[in-house]
């Protein structure tokens, strides 16, 4: 199994599993993949540095006096940002998991809930501009939250 380092042509970073080099290749050759931020198959490998197994390492003790490694590094800009990008997968995937999916009826269901005649819960679904703005109007809150099209069907 070969874990490569992938980014989209909007500058996303993550990882792919593949069985090769080769099964990577074909699989983006034919657009297969896909980032899972913004549903981009504008794909590219990118630099990786190896995995090293550092089982038997051992945690470096400072020498009694110095005041090295006091405080952890602060981390590079790259690594924040995919910090940033995971913990929004994230927050998406436990939306999804939280709320009904209404799809194209959004508009409707979020009327009968704010009138009362439906059940009080948390629903997503689709809404053109307009319709969120006929909501607001009526005093009924919406987000628009971009959710990737890799979500749309079963997490894998």
């Amino acid at each position: 199994m070969k874990v490569l380092d992938l980014r989209c042509s909007h500058g996303h970073a993550f990882e792919g599993w593949f069985a090769s080099e080769d099964d990577f290749l074909e699989q983006n050759g034919r657009s297969l993949i896909a980032c899972p931020l913004c549903g981009d198959h504008a794909i590219s490998r990118t630099p990786s540095a190896p995995r090293l197994n550092l089982s038997g390492a051992r945690e470096v003790v400072p020498l009694p006096g110095s005041h090295a490694a006091a405080e952890p590094a602060a981390l590079p800009a790259q690594a924040r940002v995919e910090e940033v990008q995971a913990a929004w997968l994230r927050g998406v995937r436990q939306l999804i998991a939280r709320t009904e999916d209404v799809g194209a009826r959004f508009p409707e269901e979020a009327r009968r809930i704010h009138y009362g005649e439906a059940p009080n819960r948390g629903i997503r679904g689709h809404a053109t501009p307009e319709e969120r703005e006929a909501l607001q109007e009526e005093g009924i809150e919406t987000v628009a939250i971009p959710v990737p099209r890799s979500l749309d069907g079963p997490l894998q």
